[in-house]
């Protein structure tokens, strides 16, 4: 780690009603990272909605999502960025340790960390709620 700071944000996304991975951040071969913090915030409608789940876990596959890419905070730092992720899963990747988790009211958010990601590790934002609703997951990284 040489203190290159960087960030990956989804844009809004429907939870469904089955448990979904909204973010999925990638360490480098032999480059271990690590995530501060994670936030996940809601956009619920109705004050009376179940709490939704969100783990914060190991997984071992990709799964099938979208590529994100994360973004440095300070665009002048030379070095690239070794760190990839994914978003919004439509087929889950294989679930490992759980590292966190909280139940969040559909109208809130919750912070997370800090996790640490062994080179070529994955980590996971999965999130499970009763009504589906919109949310955000953006994640601190430094390598």
């Amino acid at each position: 780690m040489a203190g290159l700071f960087a960030r990956a944000t989804t844009a809004q996304v429907a939870t469904g009603t089955s448990a979904k991975t909204i973010l999925q951040l990638v360490a480098a071969s032999n480059h271990r990272i690590v995530v501060p913090r994670i936030t996940v915030s809601f956009e619920g409608v109705t004050a009376t909605d179940a709490p939704i789940q969100v783990v914060v876990m190991r997984q071992s596959t990709a799964g099938t999502m979208s590529a994100l890419t994360p973004s440095k905070y300070n665009d002048s730092d030379d070095e690239t960025l070794q760190t990839t992720a994914q978003h919004t899963a439509s087929a889950e990747p294989t679930s490992g340790d759980i590292l966190e988790t909280q139940l969040i009211h559909p109208q809130g958010r919750g912070v997370f960390g800090p996790f640490t990601v062994k080179g070529g590790g994955r980590l996971g934002v999965v999130v499970t709620a009763s009504v589906s609703v919109d949310c955000v997951v953006s994640a601190q990284i430094e390598e």
